[in-house]
């Protein structure tokens, strides 16, 4: 850990405030990591400040939805780094909303680190022109996956991308109350199978609604008929949309009685803990198939986006589009992935740790812009000339 006279000031932008689980996770990762690096004294810029703080171990959060540009100016003003990430943060309806806040922190001088964002869809002219010139003009940009790179240079950013992977990556287990499974309806069920499923919108533009809930219905029913298997949807968005989406899909179903949906509010460690008591997974949120993954559970993705079908390439697992894919097809493919599930997860064994190591070199490139902003700090009060 780097020895300095006061904690070094870092600020945090990105989807927080307890609308996700996913998102929460993530900057759950980003500060577990930069503690066990460096001292710091943390700033979350965050939609639910009050949330923020009642879930994560940080100094401050700020409700930046309701700050004015000279507001935010005097959060950032004093940071020794700004992060902005993770997260799929950059796509055409809210780049300009997150990149407010990069502008004001390169016009203060504060250093901005693009910390392991996904991208895209990104089409619009005039978002593309903002991305590029508010992240050439970065400390340092990572990424989580490949097609967060390609979506970033063909926008025109000219500046070093380095490929890392989803901080979430580095979630562990958290201990669950003694009577969870009892209360959720899950302790006596066979065979368990956990779905995700998730809303139409900006960033999952190919999602027809009229589609999806009867093929994912109809892909249910076979699991209960084809593997006696019992289901659980779990939400990742509990508060409104994945609850809302779930009961659709649950509503189609012939055989509804054998599914359950989670109720409970859990942190993003006792949902990772949760995902463990499946024995096989079907989901279309990232980080659903990220906890899937980290417990070893094999899956089957709904790639409705570029980040699903980045996160398929990194384990080397193949995948049917989502905007083509036919009951017919996603049946099948979820039979050969059953029925090949223990190869699922050497796949698994083999791909993690090397994924993990990548999620933690972002955080090795922040603590290596936090150790230059302390020696420089260190320099001025030298020579105050």
């Amino acid at each position: 850990m780097i020895e300095i006279e006061r904690p070094l000031r870092v600020g945090i932008s990105g989807s927080y405030g307890g609308l996700n689980l996913g998102d929460e996770a993530i900057l759950q990762c980003i500060v577990q990591e930069l503690r066990r690096s460096v001292p710091v004294e943390i700033t979350v810029f965050s939609r639910n400040p009050e949330d923020t703080l009642a879930r994560h171990q940080v100094e401050h959060a700020v409700p930046v939805r309701e700050l004015s540009r000279r507001e935010v100016a005097a959060e950032i003003k004093h940071l020794d780094l700004f992060i902005l990430g993770g997260g799929g943060i950059l796509y055409d309806i809210h780049a300009a909303t997150y990149l407010r806040d990069v502008t004001v922190a390169e016009e203060l001088g504060v250093p901005v680190m693009v910390y392991a964002v996904g991208a895209g869809p990104l089409e619009d002219p005039s978002m593309q022109r903002l991305v590029q010139q508010c992240l050439d003009r970065a400390a340092a940009i990572t990424v989580r996956e490949r097609e967060a790179q390609s979506v970033l240079e063909r926008a025109g950013v000219r500046h070093d991308i380095v490929v890392t992977a989803d901080p979430a990556f580095l979630l562990t287990p958290e201990p669950l109350a003694e009577d969870t499974l009892r209360c959720e309806g899950i302790d006596e069920m066979h065979r368990l199978v956990g779905i995700s499923v998730r809303e139409p919108g900006p960033a999952a533009p190919d999602i027809r609604e009229e589609d999806y809930h009867g093929m994912l219905a109809y892909a249910a029913d076979y699991m209960i008929d084809r593997l006696d298997a019992d289901l659980v949807f779990m939400p990742m968005e509990p508060n409104v949309q994945d609850t809302q989406q779930s009961h659709a899909v649950m509503a189609r179903m012939a055989y509804a009685r054998r599914a359950r949906l989670l109720r409970g509010d859990y942190t993003p460690g006792q949902l990772l803990s949760l995902a463990s008591h499946a024995v096989f997974s079907v989901g279309m949120r990232l980080h659903f198939l990220i906890f899937s993954a980290l417990q070893r559970v094999p899956f089957v993705a709904l790639p409705y986006a570029g980040k699903v079908m980045g996160f398929l390439k990194m384990f080397d697992v193949p995948a049917l589009p989502m905007k083509k894919v036919n009951i017919g097809q996603l049946i099948a493919h979820i039979d050969r992935s059953w029925d090949q599930r223990s190869e699922l997860q050497a796949h698994l064994d083999r791909y993690l740790p090397d994924i993990q190591e990548r999620a933690r070199e972002s955080n090795r490139i922040a603590v290596q812009l936090l150790t230059k902003q302390s020696q420089l700090r260190r320099a001025s009060q030298a020579d105050p000339s």
